[in-house]
């Protein structure tokens, strides 16, 4: 029997961490070694994250144990803290599903890789750490990357992308409470997301040399999970519609989780699964590419799976091979 790969997560009982609970307690190649939780150290698991009632008797833990990769699915700033911290085996490796390593790969003895396995396949089959990317940065990188791959960004690119209330994370705000969410549409960090550096710098590593202008426009949703973003941009080159299509069908063949639609999309075909959708037109002169993913699966906790699938060598669909409620 091939030996599973022992699991440990730093910062269990948010969404993140509970998304990966359900993933790998069902991965056929995964043991589940510790759930870290200081302030829920010794509780059950499913207490906390009640969909997981009957599919495990696991219990937080305030200890590592002695994992094949730890997932660290703390709170924006603090995985350095927790890995300066704690000490980790020396064979251990580390997948970080916040920001803390995104733009800055190269933290103590580790050097970190940019977890989009669309771009970074084989370095990330090689790698010890991953800086797994951004939600948003992942919708909007896989909707450009066919282009930058070629170099024809070359007027300012306009995206409106509105997410789930799942994204703020689990802790409740006032922009997250229901009264607030409900029925309702807002539009925050307009121009300044913090997601713009990891898309910026990745669209340039793809190959579009000077990278215009990116007016991003984010907002929140009246809905739980999804990220919906709409991209455009002016189209001055002598390529037809058809022929733009085929090169994104081209660019992502080898992408298991990577679809391209000849139809409009929305958002329910994508939620609760791995997938990425994406949609193009040109139109009066601009070529439009509809993006969408969960934003808490390809944005984050699946897409962590299919980075560890990579790392050991694994068919990167393992686990994570799931279907949406389109109804």
């Amino acid at each position: 029997m091939e030996k599973k790969i022992k699991v440990s997560i730093a910062g269990g009982t948010g969404y993140t961490g509970g998304e990966l609970l359900r993933i790998l307690l069902n991965h056929p190649n995964v043991e589940i070694e510790s759930v870290i939780s200081t302030t829920s150290a010794g509780k059950k698991i499913s207490a906390v994250h009640r969909d997981l009632l009957g599919e495990t008797e696991l219990t937080f833990s305030s200890e590592i144990g002695n994992p094949d990769v730890l997932f660290l699915c703390l709170g924006h700033g603090l995985s350095r803290n927790f890995l300066q911290e704690y000490t980790l085996p020396k064979s251990c490796k580390v997948i970080d599903l916040g920001n803390d390593f995104r733009n800055e790969l190269v933290f103590n003895d580790r050097e970190f890789v940019f977890g989009l396995c669309e771009m970074n396949k084989k370095l990330i089959r090689n790698a010890d750490s991953i800086a797994n990317p951004g939600c948003f940065a992942t919708s909007i990188i896989l909707a450009l990357l066919p282009l930058a791959s070629k170099n024809l960004l070359t007027h300012d690119i306009h995206i409106h992308a509105i997410t789930g209330s799942t994204g703020a994370g689990k802790k409740p705000s006032e922009t997250t409470h229901f009264s607030y969410r409900e029925s309702n549409i807002s539009v925050y960090k307009p121009f300044t997301h913090q997601h713009l550096t990891e898309i910026k710098n990745t669209l340039t590593k793809a190959g579009n040399k000077i990278l215009p202008q990116i007016n991003f426009i984010p907002m929140r949703g009246d809905f739980t999970r999804g990220i919906f973003a709409s991209v455009y941009t002016k189209w001055t080159h002598s390529i037809t519609e058809q022929e733009i299509i085929n090169s994104y069908k081209k660019y992502f063949e080898e992408s298991p989780f990577v679809f391209v639609s000849d139809e409009p999309v929305n958002l329910k075909e994508v939620v609760n699964t791995n997938k990425s959708l994406l949609h193009i037109q040109i139109c009066n002169g601009y070529i439009h590419i509809t993006s969408i993913i969960d934003n808490l699966l390809k944005g984050a906790s699946g897409q962590a799976v299919q980075n560890m699938n990579l790392m050991f060598g694994l068919d990167e669909t393992l686990g994570i091979k799931l279907k949406g409620s389109a109804f």
